[in-house]
C-alpha cells in the first residue's frame, strides 16, 4: 500500500501547494480521495496512471475538494476509457457531475457508478470486496462531510508444507481447508488442526482519511489502529478559536486523535496558506505524538518500503520539505538531499539552507564554528574550520619559506643589470612649455606656411565652400583671424607672431569644420 499526497493545501492553492487530493495505490489499483483542482496533473507528475483509478471518494462538496473531478473525467473520456468508474460522495455529487458533462456535451463512453451518502448517516460501508472494504463516517464540519477508512482484510498465515506432508496431507483440498482455518480429518481418522500447520494470520493494512473536521469521536473511530492516518492540520494551536469557527482541527488535535486511536503513523496535511513552513505545525504535533510526518506532495508514503520502493518515480521533485522524525526530512538520515530540510543544522525546510554538509545548498557560511554544513574555509562537511581573522597567513600553507615583501627587489630576478632610468640619452629630450613647443624642430624639411594654402584644395581634387560666408559655395578667405596670422618661425620668438605677442591658439580637429 502506497499513499501519494497530490495536494496538501486548503481553500486556495499557493505557489508550492495544490488543493486537497490523496491517491492510494494497492496492487496496481488506485483509489483517489478527494479531487481538488489539478489533481490529474499531479498524478501525471507523480508517475501514476489515471486509467488505473477504480474509485473516487469525495469527502464533502466544498470546491477545493472536488472541482478537479470534471477535468479528470473528460481526460478519461479522451483516453477512451471503457472500464466503469465508481464515485462515492455526499448527496449532490451525481447531479454536479452529470450537469457539468451535459453542459459541455461530453459523453464519457464508460459507466459512472455513484454511491451518494445521505446527510443523516453516521456510519456506512460504501465499498466491499473480497480483499478490502471502505467505510464512511460523518465528521463535524460547517457542511456535511465524511471521513473514509480503507481496510484490508486479514490474510491467513503461511502453510508449513513440510510439516503438512509429515502429517500425511497430500490432497490440495486439505491444504485449502487448512489455510482457511479449518481442521482436516485424514482417512485413518487422524485429525490435523489448522493451528499446527498454518502460521499466524497477516493483519491487513489500514488507511484512514480524515479531513475538514473539528475534533470528534468519529475521527478516533476512523483512525483506530490505522497503519497510516492522514489527518488535517489546518491551523496551529495559536489559532484554535479560528479552527473551531471554520470547522477544522489544529495540528495538536490531530496528534491527539492519532495517539488515542493507537495509529502507527500520523501524516498531517491540508495546511492553511498562512503557514509557509509546515515545520511549525509538525513541532506542535510531535509534542503529543512522536510518529508524525508532514505530507509532502509527490513524495510517497509506503507501508512496505522493501517491496514498494521504486514503483513510482515522480517526474518533478517534491514541492515541500518532508520533515520527519526529529524535525528533519526522511532523506536527512541517509546523508541529506540537495533541498535540505529539518532544522538550521542541516539546511532546513522553511529556513535558508547552507552550503555543503548534509543539508546542502548554495549560500556559504562565514562563521568560525565547526561542524557540518560546509563553509568558505571548510572542505566538505564536518571538518574543522580554519580561522577567519586578520592573523591568518596564507603563506603557512606553502612548502617554501615566505618572502620578505618589504625588502623584495624585483631586479634580483633579472639576468641583466638595471638601467638608470634618468639616463635616457637623446630619448628623454627635455620638453619646453606646451605653448613654446615647436614641432618643426623634429622635421627634416622646412615648415610650410600654414596661411599660404596655395592650391591645397585643387590638389585634393575637391573644393570646400565656405558655408558661413556664402551658402552658394564661395571660396574660403586666404587670411585667418588675427590670432591665426602667419607664424614667425624665428627661434627667438618661439612660435609667437612678430606683430602680435599674443600666443597662438592651438589647432584642433574642429577648426577644419568651417570648410564643410
Amino acid at each position: 500500500m502506497i499513499v501519494m499526497p497530490l495536494g496538501v493545501g486548503s481553500a486556495t492553492p499557493t505557489a508550492d501547494r495544490h488543493l486537497a487530493s490523496v491517491a492510494l495505490w494497492r496492487e496496481g489499483r488506485i483509489f483517489l480521495f478527494d479531487c481538488g483542482e489539478n489533481a490529474q496533473m499531479r498524478m501525471l507528475q507523480a508517475g501514476m496512471k489515471r486509467s488505473k483509478i477504480d474509485y473516487i471518494f469525495i469527502t464533502h462538496l466544498d470546491g477545493d475538494h472536488f472541482f478537479g473531478l470534471p477535468g479528470l473525467l473528460t481526460t478519461m473520456q479522451l483516453q477512451r476509457r471503457d472500464k466503469a468508474l465508481h464515485i462515492v460522495g455526499p448527496k449532490g455529487i451525481k447531479n454536479f457531475v452529470e450537469t457539468v458533462l451535459s453542459t459541455v456535451n461530453v459523453d464519457t463512453g464508460f459507466d459512472l457508478e455513484f454511491t451518494e451518502l445521505e446527510h443523516d448517516i453516521d456510519h456506512q460501508i460504501v465499498v466491499e470486496e473480497d480483499e478490502f472494504f471502505v467505510e464512511a463516517r460523518t465528521l463535524k464540519h460547517n457542511t456535511f462531510c465524511v471521513g473514509y477508512r480503507f481496510q484490508e482484510r486479514d490474510k491467513p498465515g503461511k502453510v508449513n508444507a513440510a510439516l503438512a506432508t509429515e502429517k500425511g496431507i497430500t490432497d490440495d483440498a486439505h491444504f485449502k481447508a487448512l489455510k482457511a482455518g479449518e481442521d482436516v480429518t485424514l482417512d485413518d481418522g487422524t485429525v490435523v488442526t489448522a493451528a499446527e500447520i498454518v502460521g499466524e494470520p497477516v493483519t491487513g493494512n489500514i488507511f484512514a482519511y480524515v479531513t475538514d473536521t473539528e475534533f470528534c469521536e468519529n475521527c478516533i473511530r476512523l483512525a483506530e489502529n490505522a497503519t497510516i492516518l492522514y489527518h488535517e492540520a489546518t491551523f496551529g494551536q495559536a489559532l484554535k478559536d479560528k479552527a473551531g469557527e471554520t470547522g477544522h482541527c489544529t495540528a495538536q488535535e490531530a496528534a491527539i486523535v492519532a495517539k488515542t486511536a493507537n495509529a502507527q503513523r500520523l501524516v498531517i496535511g491540508h495546511f492553511s496558506a498562512r503557514y509557509t513552513n509546515p515545520y511549525v505545525l509538525l513541532k506542535e504535533a510531535k509534542l503529543v505524538f512522536d510518529e508524525t510526518w508532514v505530507a509532502t506532495e509527490l513524495r510517497p508514503i509506503m507501508t512496505d518500503p522493501e517491496q514498494e520502493k521504486g514503483i513510482f518515480k515522480p517526474a518533478v521533485p517534491a514541492t515541500q520539505q518532508d520533515t520527519r522524525g526529529e524535525g528533519r526530512p526522511r532523506d536527512f538520515q541517509r546523508g541529506g538531499d540537495r533541498r535540505g530540510g529539518g532544522d538550521r543544522r542541516g539546511g532546513s525546510g522553511g529556513f535558508r539552507p547552507r552550503t555543503g554538509g548534509p543539508g546542502g545548498s548554495s549560500r556559504p557560511r562565514y562563521d568560525n564554528r565547526g561542524g557540518g554544513g560546509g563553509g568558505r574555509f571548510q572542505d566538505g562537511g564536518g571538518g574543522e574550520r580554519r580561522p577567519y581573522n586578520n592573523d591568518y597567513n596564507r603563506d603557512e600553507r606553502r612548502s617554501y619559506p615566505p618572502r620578505d615583501r618589504g625588502e623584495y627587489n624585483r631586479d634580483e630576478r633579472r639576468s641583466y643589470p638595471p638601467r638608470d632610468r634618468n639616463d635616457r640619452g637623446d630619448y628623454n629630450r627635455p620638453r619646453t612649455d606646451n605653448r613654446d613647443y615647436n614641432r618643426d624642430d623634429r622635421r627634416s624639411y622646412p615648415p610650410r606656411d600654414r596661411n599660404d594654402r596655395g592650391d591645397y584644395n585643387n590638389n585634393r581634387g575637391r573644393e570646400f565652400p565656405n558655408s558661413r560666408a556664402d551658402n552658394r559655395g564661395a571660396s574660403r578667405p586666404e587670411i585667418r583671424p588675427d590670432n591665426r596670422r602667419e607664424r614667425d618661425n624665428d627661434s627667438n620668438n618661439q612660435g609667437r607672431s612678430s606683430s602680435n605677442p599674443m600666443p597662438i591658439t592651438p589647432r584642433t580637429p574642429f577648426d577644419e569644420f568651417d570648410r564643410f
